[in-house]
């Protein structure tokens, strides 16, 4: 069995920021029962009258033990600010010499990576094993060559120092499976993406060029800026889960798609934009303007050649209130070999095909028109052409890594296939 000292906690509490504030309370409990992680509201802060829920379809500001909605193992929107492949991957690193020999990652508990992963995680939680004093879990200041190093190191499998761990807890808290971190300045927060010993290609490039388009269609995005640290690509995306108020930080709380459509890890195959846009229209804040701005995001991932758009992948406010889209974010041109791709989720019925014509037959849905969806498709595909030269420019990619990404990833002809004539793909450049 493994030593980690925090994996024999059998809980973890829950504290949280309350719309418009800049300090955490503890909200309630987290605690292991049959193999699973309940959560339970304390009694004091359920008698506060500005009490909000953490997410009122699954934790509703009730007494008691709430039991888990069917096939998860923990609420989902608690697992929203749990690390993913990466995060855990660092903390594996760092937590390596409390280990038995021959203890495998498996072993590390979800409590253990809600406890070891930084505070500084995106929304508006975070767990400690007090309830009475919060203590943040904050890493060391250093520079981005330190960090990228750092991110190589734990590439490698090569067990970091103590200071490149501390350095590297900022990233543990954040979902995806590339290596990144959060950075602070004076009156921004960023998230910092790294490029990959694995890279066969510019990805870091690649996704500037497509979230700098997405802006340009139109779409509301995250910021993106383009940097670099000892010869390698960095991308920096502005965190929108942070508001400056004078001296302060205050947190914005979000939700996943995957939350919202109330499945797990395993289901996620099955989440579907016709069931999101239900979810929009029922509980969104200005549903009408939301479902046209998560069409419009469905035919730029098409047109981009992001394949990886899963329902954590997009997510929403939540104040305790109402819900509402966030920006665009993880927007990321995917390899691609031959035509033929699909979309992590499912676009028109079961269909999840990388194709215009699924997005036209789900128009209604999204409550537009079929002129109205085709109109977006051709302004988008129409300024992908015109601002592709500049963009590229911007982001300094050289001839060859632009030939790569025109028409394999970006307007890959298999978008347009069985497309109405009213759609008209850009000529070969």
């Amino acid at each position: 069995m493994t030593s980690d000292p925090q994996i024999r906690d059998a809980s973890a509490y829950v504290w949280v920021w309350l719309p418009n504030t800049a300090s955490p309370i503890v909200c309630g409990r987290l605690s292991t029962f049959d193999h699973q992680l309940v959560f339970n509201y304390g009694r004091s802060y359920l008698s506060r009258s500005d009490a909000v829920s953490l997410y009122d379809k699954e934790l509703p500001l009730q007494s008691g033990v709430l039991p888990l909605l069917s096939g998860l193992s923990l609420p989902n929107c608690i697992r929203d600010a749990a690390p993913d492949a990466w995060g855990r991957r660092v903390l594996i690193n760092r937590l390596a010499s409390h280990r038995a020999p021959g203890t495998q990652d498996h072993e590390l508990s979800e409590l253990t990576y809600l406890l070891a992963s930084g505070s500084d995680r995106i929304g508006a939680l975070d767990f400690q094993k007090s309830s009475t004093f919060y203590r943040p879990r904050e890493p060391l200041e250093t520079s981005l060559e330190d960090l990228s190093k750092a991110a190589e190191q734990i590439e490698l499998g090569v067990p970091l120092s103590a200071d490149l761990g501390l350095a590297l807890l900022h990233g543990t808290s954040l979902g995806g499976a590339r290596p990144k971190v959060f950075l602070q300045e004076p009156h921004r927060k960023w998230i910092a993406k790294f490029s990959s010993t694995q890279d066969l290609y510019s990805i870091v490039k690649g996704e500037f060029i497509a979230m700098r388009l997405a802006r340009k269609v139109g779409l509301e995005v995250a910021h993106v800026e383009l940097t670099s640290a000892l010869g390698k690509d960095i991308l920096l995306v502005e965190r929108f889960d942070r508001i400056r108020q004078g001296d302060c930080w205050h947190r914005l709380g979000m939700v996943s798609a995957l939350t919202l459509l109330e499945l797990d890890e395993m289901m996620a195959a099955y989440a579907s934009y016709e069931q999101l846009a239900q979810q929009i229209r029922a509980r969104f804040a200005h549903p009408k303007t939301t479902l046209r701005e998560l069409f419009c995001r469905i035919v730029f991932n098409i047109l981009c050649g992001n394949t990886d758009d899963h329902a954590r992948n997009h997510a929403a406010f939540w104040d305790g209130h109402q819900l509402s889209l966030t920006p665009a974010f993880d927007i990321c041109p995917q390899s691609r070999s031959g035509q033929e791709a699909s979309q992590a989720m499912l676009i028109h019925g079961k269909d999840r095909s990388s194709q215009l014509v699924n997005c036209l037959q789900s128009a209604s849905t999204f409550l537009l028109s079929r002129q109205e969806a085709i109109s977006i498709i051709n302004h988008q595909v129409q300024t992908i052409d015109e601002a592709w030269g500049p963009t590229c420019d911007e982001a300094q990619l050289s001839e060859v890594e632009r030939a790569f990404f025109w028409r394999r990833q970006f307007l890959n002809p298999f978008a347009f296939q069985n497309a109405p004539e009213d759609i008209t793909p850009v000529k070969m450049k």
